[in-house]
């Protein structure tokens, strides 16, 4: 075997890595009904932020933070934060976009909030929060599940690593 050969080889299985790898970092999660392309999670915590001269590490907490003037308006807007990207086969028809979690100091009781989207687009953005009196009374979500729903039918779900 030459060197040229054996060089293209080696180009060739790096290039085959490289794919396996980059399809195995996808965060888009396939159902039988569409798909789960994104969950962005931001974790709004109380505490001062570090000081630093880059704008960008801070947006984030003063976009949430954004309008609250009282210190009671502040402690409402601490929480958990998710925005679910995702995309149908089927775009007839309500769908249920549930979001279910579990907290810190509630063990594995269940709490779920739903959001039904009559007019479904292409690409469909549903956010889910939770703050204010909830998040101080039971503590940080440790767990989550997204599910859309047709009826009784789930289309497609996504759910964090600890969930069971």
């Amino acid at each position: 075997m030459s060197w040229a050969s054996s060089s293209a080889i080696i180009r060739l299985v790096g290039l085959a890595l490289t794919a396996l790898l980059l399809g195995s970092c996808s965060s888009s999660v396939r159902g039988p009904g569409g798909k789960i392309t994104k969950v962005k999670y931001y974790h709004l915590m109380p505490g001062v932020p570090q000081a630093t001269q880059d704008r960008a590490l801070t947006f984030e907490r003063e976009h949430f933070l954004h309008g609250a003037v009282s210190s009671q308006e502040i402690m409402d807007r601490f929480g958990h934060y998710y925005s679910i990207f995702w995309k149908l086969d089927d775009r007839t028809g309500p769908v249920t976009v549930r979001f279910q979690y579990r907290m810190t100091n509630t063990g594995l009781q269940d709490f779920a909030q739903e959001q039904v989207v009559e007019d479904i687009r292409r690409s469909n953005l549903s956010r889910f929060e939770v703050t204010g009196p909830e998040y101080r009374k039971n503590g940080r979500v440790t767990m989550w599940r997204v599910s859309i729903l047709r009826g009784k039918e789930e289309l497609v779900s996504q759910q964090s690593y600890l969930w069971e």
